[in-house]
């Protein structure tokens, strides 16, 4: 009688079977003879006195007596040797087993799995090799497994579903080596990613699809589908869109809203998904009555009721629920009142769709942070973490204290995903805090072009890391080249300095340029450090230092005026400053909705042993809203700036110009202070402009990325110290009013902004742009 199991060999190339075929078969041997009836084969008794095993190499025999289970001299049944046949089969270890009775002897004949030599993927383009490799089992210099390479090709397939990717197939293949080794190739076929073709929404009256498409991350296929790979259907993307769609309608007052189900269906060819959002919107509700009571032991409601910052009438939103709540608990830990928590209790009253809100004062469950443990930072050094939590071990626990840190690592842009858990310590009143992290890439280097209508074409490469050497700091270089310009910045960023809620910042760059408003050159060369931190909740101060050196030269002897002239026969001037930026933005609030109001003032004075002195300051107020159920966004801004020379003349090169980024519709120096004889533009002392956009769509699929705008520019660069010579526009405030259309194109380069202009109100002097490409900026 022999048992024997082989498994189909590959040979270089050959097919790695799915499954091995077991063959069973009973062979007469000796004197033993075989009769054809079940019962005679099942009744039929062997009686070992040796056993021997063959070709074992890396398992010992002893292993494969143990898995058989058959004693020296113990009367075995053929259906006992077959169950000790299968048990070494099982056992995973053997690529082919055979058993084989001669007499008093059996012999066990054994061919050992291979060794991995090398794992190999090949036939992927859009997911490295990187990725794939760290989800696999299978592993160099370990023992292969068929069962293992089946279960690592499925793994591989799960994460090409998970980006959308639902017609990719992984086929693994060995190759055979030398000294009993594999080399494991998964063969991937990526196929073409099946996209959403249609992102509708069923039961939504208050937004329109196109502005709820806007807060998802799954898009439709558009255009630049061939790019942007948010069109592929993923369903763990879904589940995430389900997230920040009930996030959406809450912030805004919609306490009901809820996503009843989302219908994928594909499409006939089924090449493409019709994905539709199934949602309960509700009613839009406000705040009522805002009240604080304490039921904490020294703890006074009417000390608290300062701190809150809810306007009755305003709309609901549990952002600044929330908000509330830490400015009371953090006015709790200035006053000593440890364990005191704030729980927000909500009366509804459907009569008039208000919520009123009140603030209870109590005492909490006396437990302590043992300590945070994290795990997963393979780069990212651990105190870059822990910075984000306002607690240390021995603090107080505060749950929301948590979940609010969790927050803050994420926003970091350092991880994939961050899961923040809290769990019981040695003790019940002890809590151990559990950070576990993904991190993700952080770097990037790029080489290209970028194209100005005013400036042309340049050659841009640089370098950025958000995270250099995993100490949460940031760092970068850029190099811009041009056929007469140049420049070259270096930024550097230490985000908590000294441990402290404090931005350092260093940034240094040098340059030289010949601007296309004028016939000369200018040299610079600076350095500047700054500090950067928070005054209140939505407020921040910048201070800074700049030092740096000027040069302007004629090296063409072109005919300058005598204002120019003069600033080039100074040479190379060293200049140092000392400057504060105070900035308020409500966006700060966490709060994501289309209206908002920043403001922000700066003042810089030049002096201090340097060559130039001066004082600049500069102001700038921008709010924006939304009309028609945030389908259109308008925008209004006010900006003014003055440099006052102190009793001497500005510089040309510290002078205002105009350009898109003061007033639209003309060229960089095409208004303001102008000479009369060589019709250069001089720059000016003075300028103020105010702005009024909109933006709207245009009827447009909105998986086009298209929409229009409209906007009206009204402002003036006027002034100019002890000016001689026949100059246009030195003294004289003569407004100009520009009125423009503009062409809003998403693009995976950022929002590409086309600008049509025509100007209503100008001077005969003034050099129009009516036409300009810009990458778009959102306030």
């Amino acid at each position: 009688m022999r048992f024997q199991k082989r498994g189909i060999h590959t040979v270089l190339s050959g097919d790695l079977p799915r499954a091995f075929a077991l063959s069973f078969s009973v062979l007469a041997l000796g004197s033993t003879a075989y009769i054809a009836t079940p019962g005679a084969a099942y009744a039929q008794e062997f009686r070992f006195s040796t056993v021997a095993i063959e070709g074992n190499g890396r398992v010992s025999a002893e292993t494969i007596l143990s898995y058989a289970g058959i004693a020296r001299g113990q009367g075995v049944s053929a259906g006992e040797l077959n169950d000790a046949y299968q048990r070494v089969l099982g056992s995973g270890l053997f690529e082919t087993v055979e058993f084989t009775p001669q007499g008093s002897r059996l012999v066990i004949k054994v061919a050992e799995y291979p060794t991995v030599s090398r794992i190999n993927i090949e036939g992927n383009s859009k997911i490295k090799d990187e990725q794939l490799l760290a989800s696999l089992q299978t592993q160099v210099r370990r023992v292969y497994s068929p069962t293992t390479v089946e279960f690592d090709a499925a793994a591989i397939t799960e994460i090409y579903e998970t980006k959308g990717q639902l017609a990719a197939t992984v086929t693994p293949r060995i190759i055979r080596r030398s000294d009993n080794r594999v080399d494991v190739v998964f063969e991937v076929t990526e196929g073409k990613g099946v996209e959403v073709e249609r992102l509708t929404f069923v039961g939504n009256r208050a937004f329109p699809d196109s502005r709820l498409r806007r807060v998802l991350e799954t898009k439709q296929a558009g255009l630049l589908r061939f790019i942007v790979g948010r069109d592929t259907f993923a369903e763990d993307r879904v589940e995430f869109d389900k997230r920040v769609l009930a996030d959406f309608y809450t912030s805004r007052g919609y306490i009901d809203f809820e996503v009843l189900n989302v219908a994928a269906e594909f499409s006939r060819e089924r090449n493409a998904y019709f994905l539709t959002f199934n949602v309960r919107e509700g009613q839009s509700f406000d705040f009522g009555t805002m009240t604080t009571v304490s039921n904490f032991d020294g703890a006074d409601a009417a000390d608290f009721q300062k701190v809150l910052n809810i306007r009755s009438g305003q709309t609901y939103s549990p952002v600044a629920v929330e908000n509330v709540v830490e400015r009371m608990e953090i006015l709790a830990t200035k006053k000593g009142l440890d364990f005191l928590r704030v729980e927000p209790r909500v009366t509804r009253n459907d009569r008039d769709q208000t919520l009123d809100i009140e603030f209870v004062l109590v005492r909490g469950p006396r437990v302590f942070v043992e300590r945070i443990d994290i795990e997963g930072n393979a780069t990212t050094l651990d105190r870059v973490v822990r910075q984000k939590f306002r607690v240390v071990e021995g603090d107080p626990f505060n749950p929301r204290e948590i979940r609010e840190a969790a927050s803050r690592i994420r926003a970091l842009g350092f991880f994939s995903d961050v899961r923040v858990n809290a769990r019981e310590g040695t003790s019940s009143q002890q809590v151990v805090v559990d950070v576990d992290v993904d991190e993700t890439p952080t770097g990037s280097f790029s080489f290209g072009a970028n194209y100005s209508v005013s400036s042309g074409m340049n050659l841009v490469a640089s370098f950025s890391e958000r995270n250099f050497l995993g100490r949460g700091q940031s760092l970068s270089f850029s190099l811009t080249t041009a056929l007469e310009d140049g420049s070259l910045s270096f930024n550097f960023t230490e985000p908590a300095f000294l441990g402290r809620d404090v931005a350092f910042g260093l940034s240094a760059g040098y340059g030289f340029s010949e601007p296309t408003y004028t016939d000369h050159t200018e040299k610079n060369l600076y350095v500047s450090p700054s500090l950067t931190f928070p005054v209140s909740d939505l407020g921040r101060l910048s201070l800074r230092y700049r030092a740096g050196l000027n040069e302007l030269t004629n090296p063409d002897d072109n005919d300058l005026p005598d204002i120019i002239e003069d600033d080039i026969a100074a040479g190379e001037v060293f200049q140092q400053s000392v400057g504060y930026t105070y900035s308020f933005d409500t966006s700060r609030s966490g709060v994501e909705t289309e209206t908002g109001f920043a403001f922000k003032f700066s003042q810089d004075y030049a002096g201090l042993g340097s060559d130039a002195e001066y004082l600049r300051n500069s102001a700038e107020i921008v709010a924006k809203s939304s009309l028609f159920n945030e389908t259109i966004n308008v925008s209004a801004s006010i900006e003014g700036g003055m440099i006052d020379g102190l009793g001497a003349n500005t510089r040309v090169s510290d002078r205002y110009f105009s350009g898109t980024s003061i007033i639209r519709g003309f060229e960089p120096g095409g208004i303001g202070p102008r000479d009369e004889d060589t019709d250069l533009a001089l720059g000016g002392n003075f300028y103020a402009v105010a702005r009024l956009e909109t933006d709207f769509p245009l009827g447009l699929p909105e998986e086009y990325g298209i929409k229009g705008g409209l906007f009206l520019d009204h402002g003036a660069i006027w002034g100019l110290d002890d000016a001689t010579g026949a100059i246009d526009g030195s003294e004289d405030l003569s407004w100009r009013t520009v009125i423009g259309a503009s062409v809003f194109l998403r693009t995976p380069i950022g929002p590409l902004r086309f600008n049509f202009t025509h100007a209503l109100q100008k001077e005969d002097y003034d050099i129009e742009q009516n036409f300009d490409l810009t990458i778009a900026t959102e306030f």
